[in-house]
C-alpha cells in the first residue's frame, strides 16, 4: 500500500548549522521588510513592518547569541 504522504527528507544538520542557517534566513526577512518600509513609509501598514523588523533584529541576536553558545567548549561556559 502507498503512503499519502512521504516521509520528511532525512537531514542531519548539526545545531550550529541549523542556527547558522535560520540567523540567515532572519537576516533576509530583515532585510525584506526594512525594503517594504522604504518603499511604503506612509502606508497605514507602516507600523506593522517597524514592528516585524524589530522583532525579526531581536531573533538575529538571539541566534547569534545561541550560535556562539554552541560554538563555546562545554569547559569555557559560565555555570549559573
Amino acid at each position: 500500500m502507498l503512503k499519502m504522504v512521504p516521509d520528511p527528507p532525512h537531514t542531519l544538520h548539526s545545531l550550529e548549522d541549523t542556527l547558522i542557517q535560520a540567523a540567515e534566513y532572519a537576516v533576509c526577512a530583515l532585510a525584506i521588510s526594512q525594503q517594504a518600509m522604504l518603499m511604503q513609509p506612509k502606508s497605514p501598514a507602516a507600523v506593522l513592518m517597524m514592528a516585524t523588523t524589530h522583532e525579526l533584529e531581536s531573533l538575529r541576536s538571539l541566534l547569534e547569541s545561541a550560535l556562539i553558545q554552541a560554538q563555546t567548549p562545554n569547559e569555557l561556559r559560565i555555570q549559573h
